[in-house]
């Protein structure tokens, strides 16, 4: 038996900004009561790190050394997960679009890729893991028995996120969010480093036109397929 076999088992979820993989993790590991990675977090705490200490975002040394110290924790709170940061709750802030696309710069960078490897791996516990990300089928957990790579077209991920930002009071141009998004894309994808790509072993899933329940199901029907969940 491999040490992998040994292994709690993980379920990754990956895909470009806007597919939905966050909503459909988190609702993956609170029905099966698995541990949950965000890991597009860790670098939007790094980002924000570095934004509130004006640190220049093509400084890769200075981002590498952020990144290795980060005081982070993840906290459960009323069902949701609050995200600390040197002891703040910065849930909220993590989310401005000026961090989304400070933390897309980030990553694009080897160096604070290296740095964070581990602690994304450190998350992996009794009973499961759905961690969700860019490269967790490819590079982070590269022996996951279920890997989703979640996609939509950019006009709807454009869409959601303007109606997100709308219902929170925010005034954005759906034009100017399309924009972001394909320049994240082209960004994400062309990037040294782990570039967004889908694993070789990895089920697609267009996203576009489909209902949150309708996405999980499916991502359901596959974990059912390919692990023996307990109690099953």
């Amino acid at each position: 038996m491999s040490e992998a076999d040994n292994q709690p088992p993980v379920i990754t979820i990956d895909g470009p900004s806007g597919s939905g993989k966050g909503t459909i993790a988190k609702l993956l590991a609170e029905k099966l009561k698995f541990s949950l990675l965000d890991s597009g977090a860790l670098y939007r705490l790094t980002a924000l790190a570095a934004l509130s200490r004006d640190i220049d975002l093509a400084d890769e040394a200075a981002l590498t050394k952020v990144a290795s110290g980060l005081d982070i924790r993840f906290e459960p709170r009323d069902g949701e997960v609050a995200v600390l940061l040197e002891g703040r709750d910065v849930s909220r802030d993590i989310r401005m679009e000026r961090v989304s696309m400070a933390a897309s710069k980030v990553a694009a960078m080897p160096g604070v890729r290296a740095a964070l490897l581990q602690r994304q791996r450190d998350f992996l516990k009794p009973p499961g893991l759905v961690a969700d990300g860019r490269d967790m089928g490819t590079t982070v957990f590269p022996d996951a028995p279920v890997k989703v790579f979640l996609t939509a077209s950019a006009e709807e991920r454009a869409r959601r996120r303007y109606e997100q930002l709308r219902e929170k009071g925010v005034s954005v141009s759906l034009r100017d969010l399309l924009e972001d998004i394909r320049a994240r894309d082209a960004r994400d994808m062309n990037r040294a480093a782990s570039p967004l790509v889908a694993a070789e072993d990895a089920v697609e899933l267009d996203s576009t036109g489909v209902t949150i329940d309708g996405v999980l199901e499916k991502v359901l029907q596959l974990v059912l397929e390919r692990i023996r969940l307990p109690g099953a």
